[in-house]
């Protein structure tokens, strides 16, 4: 075959019956965690790690070598960004990455990460970290084997790790960059601890129905964009989004009806994950045109509709009456408001509040490169961990169950991920901001309930761009300007200086990624 455009073909289609297998292993993971019986563990371990190994052979296989090959002098393929360029271009990346991982290495880590969440759901509710510590000790090795085949000239192995959700990210930098925000967050906890206003918690601690959250919880994603024709939302102990298909996308959350906020946020959070994945080129499915640019990135949209959208005043002005009505609850949309944004240390990532949520991402950032490093031992960890609590967000967990184990990510092998929350935060603001510059009076559009001009300027500017441009690009074309903290720190402090006592936007630091 020496017809450009039928080696490309050829290249399409492989990738496309890829990614049939791939959705299909995905499928069994979003079923695992949603309605698989405890007693199924074994067996589906076993389906996911045959279904990674061909996956693995077929994202490897020589053919794919040789259509690059024949690809390589093709004139459609010399623009980087176009979807063809792209997609020539970072098929040969993905290609060559992958022929550095053995296929029984790729098949021990599916299987491990199958048995890994039965275990740290098991363990987290029995309040046992020791009951999951082997499965944990069984992670980091596949890991760290993983991060040593993939690791390139000047990468560490955790940055090769890093490298599959931030593509190029680099620890040390991300050291300077979370140091710096670090910062101002500590200098803004100070002024809301001052505060002569404080917000009073009643609101949170009274007991809403769960049937009333479920409602709201669609409610709310419909309301925001979240296409319920391509997509569903589900049930889970920690909430997840995952995409099966171009139109099967599933966001998962959990209710608890003694915390509100919990299914709220996570809501939205989930419902921003799943937007982008329905916003993404359908037709390129499978192929770099058709996926996310990075975790960072795909973060962003998350963090943006929770809490750049959701935590704002504007946003609860409209939601009140619903409120009003599937709670019987009579507070105001102010009230409401300030429940959402207070501030107070706490122990649960997911529960945070924006000041401190970053400070729990630090930790665990710190701590996985110790552990991959094998700087830190798993039978020191749950020590280290408390320790760290207590001395970078002024709580001590009284129990593994709220602390070591409040998280699936370390179970299902995703070190490298926690960083991309943070990154997702920064990109997220700098988004909104340009948003509204663009749009005009975007305050306005969300108090009453329009939300489409939003998600039509991320589908234009984020998402219709998949993977073509890095994430530093994405970022630089769609807001004119590199990565900065400067747009956190002020969106931080314009919201919470409606609820607390503090200074009027301003920042000393920039952070790039």
């Amino acid at each position: 075959m020496t017809n450009h455009g039928e080696a490309f073909q050829a290249l399409r289609d492989h990738l496309h019956k890829t990614s049939l297998v791939s959705s299909a292993a995905e499928l069994l993971g979003w079923d695992e965690r949603t309605g698989m019986p405890p007693e199924g563990g074994e067996f589906r371990a076993e389906q996911v790690a045959y279904l990674s190994g061909l996956v693995h052979d077929m994202q490897t296989g020589p053919e794919i070598a040789t259509w690059l090959d024949q690809l390589s002098d093709w004139s459609e393929a010399d623009d980087p960004h176009s979807d063809i360029g792209a997609t020539v271009r970072l098929v040969r990346k993905d290609y060559e990455k992958q022929k550095r991982l053995p296929k029984s290495l790729v098949e021990a880590i599916a299987s491990a990460t199958v048995r890994g969440q039965g275990c740290w759901d098991a363990a987290r509710k029995a309040d046992d970290y020791r009951q999951f510590q082997p499965a944990l000790d069984e992670m980091i090795s596949l890991q760290r084997q993983a991060g040593e085949c993939l690791a390139e000239e000047g990468q560490t192995t955790y940055e090769a790790l890093l490298d599959q959700y931030e593509p190029d990210a680099k620890a040390d930098q991300l050291s300077s960059v979370f140091a710096n925000l670090r910062g101002e967050l500590v200098k803004l906890l100070d002024e809301i601890q001052g505060s002569a206003r404080q917000v009073d918690e009643t609101l949170l601690k009274k007991q809403y129905s769960v049937d009333g959250q479920r409602q709201i919880s669609r409610t709310l994603a419909e309301a925001i964009g979240f296409d319920f024709n391509r997509g569903r939302l589900d049930e889970t102990s920690h909430p997840f989004c995952t995409a099966l298909g171009p139109s099967d996308c599933r966001i998962l959350t959990r209710y608890d009806s003694s915390w509100l906020p919990g299914s709220i946020f996570g809501t939205l959070h989930e419902a921003g994950h799943g937007m982008y994945e329905q916003g993404l080129p359908q037709d390129w499915y499978g192929l770099p045109p058709g996926t996310y640019a990075s975790l960072g990135i795909h973060e962003s949209q998350s963090r943006l509709w929770e809490n750049l959208v959701g935590r704002t005043a504007e946003f609860w002005q409209c939601f009140t009456p619903l409120m009003r009505e599937t709670f019987g609850e009579n507070a105001t949309p102010q009230q409401w408001h300030a429940s959402f944004n207070r501030v107070t240390p706490s122990l649960i990532r997911v529960e945070a509040d924006e000041a401190t949520y970053n400070l729990h991402i630090i930790v665990r950032f710190e701590l996985e490169q110790a552990l991959i490093a094998g700087e830190l031992t798993t039978d020191d960890l749950p020590a280290v961990w408390n320790e760290r609590y207590e001395s970078v967000i002024g709580v001590r967990p009284p129990s593994d169950a709220d602390g070591v184990l409040q998280d699936v990510h370390w179970s299902a092998g995703l070190f490298g991920y926690f960083p991309t929350y943070t990154l997702g935060n920064l990109i997220g603001a700098q988004l909104y901001a340009a948003a509204e510059k663009s749009l005009g009076d975007l305050s306005g559009m969300i108090a009453r309930g329009e939300f489409q001009p939003l998600l039509d300027w991320l589908r234009k500017h984020v998402h219709a761009h998949g993977r073509k441009f890095s994430a530093d690009e994405l970022v630089q074309n769609a807001t004119g300007a590199p990565l900065s903290a400067e747009p956190l720190v002020t969106s931080l402090r314009e919201r919470y200086s409606l609820v607390y006592d503090v200074k009027s936007p301003t920042v000393s630091s920039n952070a790039t990624s």
